[in-house]
């Protein structure tokens, strides 16, 4: 038998991970460059590494949960107007699913059998995945969400949180960039193969995206120390 290989079903735990191992890396990095530019002692960048790791973490979880769960809400409340739509206008929602499959390619004919069929079926089902675009494999999942966003948080940035504990604090900027775009050139290729893309544009992107955020941040703080100088 043919066996095809897809990866569609991971998008909803990938995009959390992908995104909140970035930004933990990202904005932990950014922040020790930015204090570490600023001043000359290793408790200050160490004390700015925990306190961004803590409140970045609990703060993408929080967030990816409200995100999810509000897009969760609507499609509950679009499944709850097609579910009303099906028993008080059963007729008008066929031709309007014969009407999708017609726009598809299927002929006029084909595409009523067709309409009619799933309708016995699952009306609602077939309404939820033609119509409104949703099915099981991309259905909101807020708790999965924030728990792999929130861990995928700490797993990142607790790498700069290492590079502040021993790298030189003269030479700390070029050691947390240094590191910073090894860890993402990784995320990168870990996240290509786990959706089963190319790794070359995931890695270049993450890389430029961490170079400019960093050199901006590095650029604040050196301000910031100058002026307290």
């Amino acid at each position: 038998m043919h066996e095809e290989n897809h990866y569609i079903n991971r998008i909803g735990w990938l995009r959390a991970a992908v995104l909140g191992a970035n930004d933990g890396i990202l904005s932990t990095t950014s922040l020790v460059i930015g204090v570490a530019a600023a001043s000359t002692g290793r408790e200050p960048v160490i004390l700015s590494a925990l306190a961004g790791l803590v409140a970045g973490a609990l703060s993408m979880a929080a967030g990816e949960y409200v995100s999810v769960s509000s897009q969760s809400d609507i499609e509950h409340a679009d499944l709850h107007r097609e579910r009303k739509a099906l028993t008080e206008t059963p007729e008008e929602e066929l031709i309007e699913l014969a009407d999708i499959y017609e726009k598809r390619g299927l002929s006029k004919e084909l595409a009523m059998k067709v309409a009619e069929e799933l309708t016995r079926h699952n009306a609602l089902d077939a309404h939820a995945r033609d119509e409104l675009g949703i099915n099981e494999i991309t259905q909101p999942r807020p708790f999965q969400a924030a728990v792999s966003s929130g861990l995928s948080f700490l797993a990142g940035g607790i790498l700069p949180l290492c590079v502040a504990f021993w790298a030189p604090v003269r030479d700390m900027i070029y050691f947390q960039y240094g590191f910073a775009i090894i860890f993402l050139a990784i995320l990168g290729a870990i996240s290509a193969r786990s959706g089963g893309v190319s790794p070359w544009k995931p890695v270049m992107r993450l890389c430029l995206w961490g170079t400019a955020a960093m050199c901006v941040t590095a650029g604040i703080g050196y301000l910031f120390g100058v002026n307290a100088g």
